[in-house]
């Protein structure tokens, strides 16, 4: 079993992988003095990254073209949805539902705002804990004879 082939044993094509260049290693590395950049201007200098959409001191595409109206988007709230089903379905032998929990049954991932959706039904009780509730949810958690205890964010 001399040429046993297994993950151990694969290698790279011949001349498939060459050393890196070693820049700025001197005159004899061949890559010495100006270091492959090239002499004088701004590529050549440290820090010569140029700004995304630059168009050589052309007024860029972004800034030639008018804007209007208002973008809420920085401010916008966002929440993780949970319905009423996939609660019901989770809580079966509960009678509290917090926001830790949801996380351990994994309803919610990290620390999102949670807001609890009225689809499905409710079969029982249940005191559950969530930062924003629809109508239809609310109603339905009080109809099943629980409550809807709303969390500051």
């Amino acid at each position: 079993m001399a040429n046993r082939i297994g993950l151990e044993t694969l290698k790279p094509a011949p001349g498939s992988r060459k050393p890196s260049k070693r820049i700025g290693m001197g005159v004899g590395s061949g890559h010495g003095k100006t270091a492959t950049r090239g002499t004088k201007g701004q590529t050549s200098r440290s820090g010569d990254g140029k700004m995304i959409g630059f168009e050589g001191g052309q007024t860029p595409r972004l800034r030639r073209i008018p804007k209007r109206g208002f973008r809420n988007e920085p401010f916008r709230v966002r929440y993780q949805i949970v319905s009423l089903e996939s609660i019901a379905r989770v809580f079966k032998n509960q009678t509290e539902v917090t926001l830790d929990a949801m996380r351990v049954h994994g309803l919610v991932k990290g620390r999102a705002l949670v807001k609890v959706l009225g689809d499905g039904e409710l079969a029982k009780a249940l005191k559950v804990q969530a930062h924003a509730f629809s109508k239809s949810a609310e109603e339905k958690i009080k109809k099943a004879g629980g409550s809807a205890e709303k969390v500051e964010k």
